[in-house]
This record gives C-alpha cells, sequence and structure tokens, in this order.
C-alpha cells in the first residue's frame, strides 16, 4: 500500500479492535483536534478545559490527554505571542564545556558571576513555591541543574514557567554558575525560553526502556538510553578510524552505483525496483565489488568505498536487508597481504574506539583482538571433523549422502562446493570463538576468487570468523576475462535452475577486464557486524535506524 491508504487501528485494553482508519483520515482528523484546542484557547478557556480527556469528539485514534494538553500549552503560547519553536536563541554555551570548566571546582552554596547561555532537554521538573528545579540535558547525555526563581524572574515570568514547562521540553536557560545549597552544579536563571515545544511525553525514564521502543522509535532510545547514544557515536568512531587506516595505506576512497543494471559481486538475492524515465527495471546493490574493480582497471590503484548494501534475504542478529559494508582492493596484493591489512583495520578500530584491542562486550564478558590470529583451512578442517579425508575431487554424492546422515539441510541447486560449506557449518561456524581466517574455499561457491596457486579445484579466499559468526571475507582477485566469463556462465545456469543468489552474466564488467586489471587482493566487511563483534549487540542495535515490520 502507498502512505496514502495505509490505516491506523487501535486496540483496547482488552485487545479488541478498533474502528480503523487510513493515514490520511486519521492526520485530518487530528489536524481538526488540533485547530479546535487552538480555537478553545483563542477564546481563553482554561487548559483543563480546552482539552477532551475522553476524546468523545474525535473518537479513540485521537490525541490521547498528555498529547492534547502540550497541544493547548502550544496554542497559548502563540496566543501570548510567544515562539514555541523559535528561529535563534541565544546560546553561548554547552552543557558539557560547563561541567568540564566547574565540576569540582565551586564549594557547595558559593555563586560566581560567570554569565552562560545553555539549551537543553528537560529530563526532571521540580515545581513548587518560589524556586523551581530543573535538569537539562544535551545531546552526549551530560546533564546540569537549573534553578528558576520569583526573586530573580519575577512572579509572573515564574507562573508562565509552570504553566508551560514539560518534560522533555527543549529549555533555553541564560543565568549564572553557580553551586546549590547541596553542592550541585547549577545555573541560576535570569531568563528562560522554550527553545522547543514536545507535543509527545517522554516514557518513564527510571525504567529500562523495552527492546520495542528502543528499535521502533530510535531518537527515544538515543534520549533515554545511555547504551544507545554510546552506539550511535562509537559507530561514527569507528567509521572514521576505517578511514584513517585506509587514508594511511594511501587507498582511495570512490562512491558507486546504488542502482544497478545487473546485481552481482555477491552471492544474494536481490531487491528490485523500477525507473521510469527509462522503463527499465533495476536491481538495488549487494555488493560494489564490480564497479571497485574497474577502477582498478582504471589505474586506481588501492580503492575503497564504505557503502550502503541491500539484500533480500533472512533477518537475524547478524542480518539486517540494509547494511553497511566496507570494501577495499589493493593491485598487485594477495588474499595474504589483504588478509593483513583487515587484521589492522580491526585492531584499529578498536584502539580508536576503546582504546585497547581487549573490549568488553555487553554481557561483560572480554574480548581480545590482540596477538596472533587463528588460521585454519576448509577442507583440512573438515577433513578432520568428518574422520574421513574431503578433496575438490569428492563427489555430490558422496557429500550429499554425507549431509543426509548428519541432517545438513541441503539447497535446492546444489554443487560441490555449496555442500561441502554447509557441512564444513555444521561443525565450525558457530563454535569460532577466537578470531580465525578460514582459507581456501570451493571453487563453485566463489566465481570471483582467482584460482589457489598450488591446490587445484580451490580458490584463495578466506572468512574471518569472530565469536562464532562471519565478520569479513578476503580474496585473490580473479582477473582473467575468460576464466571470469566460464565462472559467470555457470553462474547463470544455475540461476535457471532456480538458485535465487547466483549472479548474471555482466558483459560490461567482462570487457573492463579485458582492458586489463592487475593482480589484486580485495575484502569486504560489514560495519554493522564490526560493531557487533566490538559490542556484543545484535545488528538491529547497531543500526542507528534499523528497518522493522510496521505494527499495522
Amino acid at each position: 500500500m502507498t502512505d496514502m491508504t495505509q490505516t491506523v487501528e487501535h486496540h483496547d485494553e482488552e485487545g479488541a479492535e478498533e474502528p480503523r482508519m487510513s493515514t490520511v483520515d486519521r492526520a485530518t482528523m487530528l489536524l481538526k483536534q488540533d485547530a479546535a484546542i487552538r480555537e478553545r484557547i483563542d477564546q481563553d478557556t482554561a487548559l483543563d478545559d480546552a482539552i477532551d480527556p475522553g476524546n468523545g469528539e474525535f473518537g479513540p485514534l485521537a490525541h490521547p490527554e498528555q498529547v492534547q494538553m502540550r497541544v493547548a500549552k502550544r496554542a497559548l503560547m502563540l496566543k501570548e505571542g510567544l515562539q514555541p519553536y523559535p528561529v535563534h536563541l541565544d546560546v553561548t554555551d554547552r552543557i558539557e564545556d560547563i561541567r568540564a570548566r566547574y565540576d569540582g571546582k565551586l564549594a557547595a552554596g558559593e555563586e560566581t558571576e560567570d554569565m552562560v547561555g545553555i539549551a537543553g532537554r528537560v529530563l526532571f521538573l521540580r515545581n513548587s513555591g518560589g524556586l523551581c528545579f530543573v535538569q537539562l540535558s544535551a545531546g552526549d547525555g551530560t546533564k546540569i541543574q537549573g534553578m528558576v526563581s520569583k526573586r530573580e524572574i519575577g512572579a509572573d515570568s515564574l507562573k508562565r514557567f509552570k504553566q508551560l514547562v514539560d518534560l522533555g521540553d527543549h529549555l533555553y536557560l541564560r543565568g549564572r554558575v553557580i553551586a546549590s545549597r547541596t553542592g550541585e552544579l547549577s545555573v541560576f536563571a535570569t531568563e528562560w525560553a522554550i527553545a522547543a515545544k514536545a507535543l509527545q511525553p517522554l516514557p518513564a525514564l527510571h525504567k529500562e526502556l523495552n527492546d520495542d521502543t528502543r528499535i521502533r522509535k530510535p531518537y527515544v532510545g538515543m534520549i533515554a538510553d545511555e547504551r544507545v547514544r554510546s552506539m550511535v557515536r562509537n559507530r561514527s568512531k569507528a567509521v572514521s578510524s576505517l578511514r584513517r587506516t585506509f587514508d594511511d595505506h594511501d587507498f582511495i576512497e570512490v562512491e558507486t552505483p546504488m542502482l544497478q543494471t545487473i546485481h552481482g559481486g555477491a552471492a544474494a538475492k536481490p531487491f528490485i525496483t523500477h525507473m521510469n524515465a527509462f522503463d527499465i527495471d533495476l536491481y538495488m546493490r549487494i555488493a560494489p565489488e564490480l564497479f571497485l574493480k574497474r577502477c582498478l582497471v582504471g589505474g586506481i590503484d588501492r580503492v575503497f568505498e564504505i557503502n550502503r548494501d541491500f539484500r533480500n534475504e533472512g533477518v537475524d542478529a547478524t542480518h539486517a536487508p540494509e547494511f553497511t559494508m566496507v570494501e577495499a582492493y589493493q593491485a598487485y596484493g594477495t588474499y595474504d597481504t589483504i588478509a593483513a591489512l583487515v587484521k589492522e583495520l580491526i585492531q584499529k578500530t578498536a584502539k580508536d574506539v576503546y582504546g585497547s584491542t581487549k573490549v568488553t562486550l555487553l554481557d561483560g564478558t572480554e574480548y581480545d583482538f590482540g596477538g596472533e590470529w587463528k588460521q585454519m583451512t576448509m577442507y583440512g578442517s573438515l577433513s578432520e571433523a568428518l574422520g574421513e579425508e574431503i578433496t575438490p575431487q569428492t563427489t555430490v554424492e558422496h557429500l550429499g549422502a554425507i549431509a543426509d546422515k548428519l541432517g545438513v539441510e541441503r539447497d535446492a541447486v546444489e554443487n560441490h562446493g555449496k555442500l561441502v560449506e554447509h557441512l564444513w557449518e555444521h561443525f565450525y561456524e558457530d563454535k569460532l570463538y577466537e578470531p580465525t581466517f578460514v582459507r581456501d574455499f570451493p571453487v563453485e561457491t566463489s566465481p570471483l576468487v582467482k584460482a589457489h596457486r598450488s591446490k587445484p579445484g580451490m580458490v584463495e579466499k578466506w572468512d574471518l570468523y569472530v565469536r562464532g559468526f562471519e565478520l569479513a571475507t578476503g580474496y585473490s582477485e580473479l582477473n582473467d576475462p575468460v576464466v571470469q566469463r566460464e565462472r559467470l556462465v555457470n553462474q547463470a545456469h544455475d540461476a535457471l535452475a532456480g538458485d535465487e543468489e547466483a549472479m548474471d552474466i555482466d558483459e560490461d564488467f567482462l570487457e573492463a577486464l579485458g582492458v586489463g586489471m592487475p593482480p589484486a587482493g580485495g575484502m569486504g566487511m560489514g560495519v554493522d557486524r564490526l560493531l557487533i563483534a566490538l559490542t556484543g549487540a545484535t545488528i538491529r542495535e547497531t543500526i542507528t535506524f534499523p528497518l522493522v515490520k510496521p505494527l499495522n
């Protein structure tokens, strides 16, 4: 459905379904309710009388009582010539800077003549007598107390403060820096103004925010939950760290198309969209690989991109339909040199964000990215687990019989490589806790990777596993256009047989390879997964605005 025809429904306390409204009808109704409240305020109706707590006039999908009261306060401000959303306020100081400047330097009751102008969100409010207390929070969670007194601002202004200011409002205070009688660093206000009137109430800040609210309303999570704020900031630090490390190695950052006529660069099911101007279907990018390799052809020998990718697949703790990937390619590198680069990228990110390669996860356990990392081969470790040697020559029939015996799920379209990987995952995937490079994969599942220089039937590819999930992958990149065409033709046959993850034949890419791509090493790593590895969070918790299924 389009947004105009989506429906909104209401459930009462017993869960019984109330009448539904289209989105546009409900929005129109809410505008009428806002106008009705303002009309009553303009007629000098008291705040309590201007609202309809039971929603007898507009029905159960109208504004709840708390929102109506805030709408009424907004209307009262407008009636009295006060701006609920002013364009400019004289904010001269940041709350965090005042904390840094004065914390621990004022005795209880000590006052200064230092004037500051601050603004923050109201998280606590105590309106009593001639002195009101308010706690303001900066965006990073730093808090400071504001004191608003009748003696300083006058009786009328204090009355307006008590009447108009609510929890969640953005509030401006100008005043002197002091320490209260209890020693609390404070701003003793000589002037106040609402910087932005909040119409929606905040959740109870003394209770832990539930997961549904945190994920569906991440902006609320940023206000109420330090973990959410920290994740947003640490994600930004991680991305900055990656860019610095690439810059240290003379990599150039580029941008590649998000809309593509042919999907490729990974084994994944794409999203499909339509371009009206050309009247053609397009694919949302599943990986930037084929375009970054074109940069190698063009002479950009060290290239990377931090990009958004889209894969129309399952959703779980480590998979999301929209995610951020970093991919990089280095001319005259191999999967060995690129492994060293990935290790450096991850270790430097840990140090830049958390100060050490040893990080503390959300469950309180420590994880160490330092030291040397383990290595194992896929065929060697699978042979060890099965107690028999598995090689690229092992038949599909034999591998299928082993899979059936072990109860391993098999694909509708399968081959030697897929069966080897499924069997390996059965034994190892969620059991590799410390950082481990798993090397030398089957050729069938790696169509963009160069054949192993000494092991026929294998390719020079590794996957990096951390805490039981795949974090990154690296290749010695295939640059022979004849072999690449053969691999893509095999992929096309798999696609015709029903494999939705198989790649299409990209003739433009093959032509680019024909111009000549130097030998290269390449890597790909999910930025969201890097945050998972560093924090122990789920992928939804690492993405600032994750896609979630609508409630209606």
